[in-house]
């Protein structure tokens, strides 16, 4: 969970298990994630305090650094406007532009990428929280064990791009 040299990741999270049995704590930095329903993802850069709060979900998330063509794609796809209208170029070229955003969601996702914007922090423009599918052809571990003992859940890295790409 090291940032790379240079440039803080910016963290793909997304709750994998309901609000069965789950701890009060839990559910309350879950709420604070956005994290509300099962298959919910949100966008974080890294930090320290993000790190501490991943820590408290683990059992409840799993988490990883997104790549461009992967957030391009689940702006396009899954990127919600006030009103639940699809995100647009033409929305976030008019919206957008007083951020320094101007080329469409290509353009949207480099800012989010290189940290001059965050979606928690653009008010009433664009949704913060992406509602995701459960993946396609099923998880290929337990929802109740760690990523790398077989599972799916904590953090995976690179391959949550993956995992999204079936959820799309």
């Amino acid at each position: 969970m090291k940032p790379s040299a240079g440039k803080t990741p910016v963290y793909a999270i997304i709750r994998i298990r309901g609000q069965v049995d789950c701890p009060h704590e839990v559910e309350h930095t879950l709420k604070l994630l956005r994290l509300h329903k099962k298959f919910h993802c949100v966008l974080y850069p890294a930090s320290p305090t993000l790190e501490g709060m991943l820590k408290k979900v683990k059992d409840w998330v799993t988490w990883g650094e997104i790549d461009r063509e992967t957030l391009i794609e689940l702006l396009r796809k899954r990127g919600r406007i006030p009103g639940g209208k699809p995100l647009t170029d033409e929305y976030v070229d008019k919206h957008l532009a007083k951020f320094g955003i101007t080329g469409g969601i290509p353009a949207l996702a480099d800012a989010i990428l290189g940290g001059r914007v965050a979606l928690h922090k653009i008010d009433n423009t664009v949704k913060p929280v992406f509602r995701l599918h459960p993946p396609r052809k099923g998880f290929k571990g337990s929802t109740r064990k760690p990523y790398g003992h077989g599972g799916e859940l904590g953090y995976r890295g690179h391959a949550i791009n993956e995992l999204i790409r079936k959820m799309l």
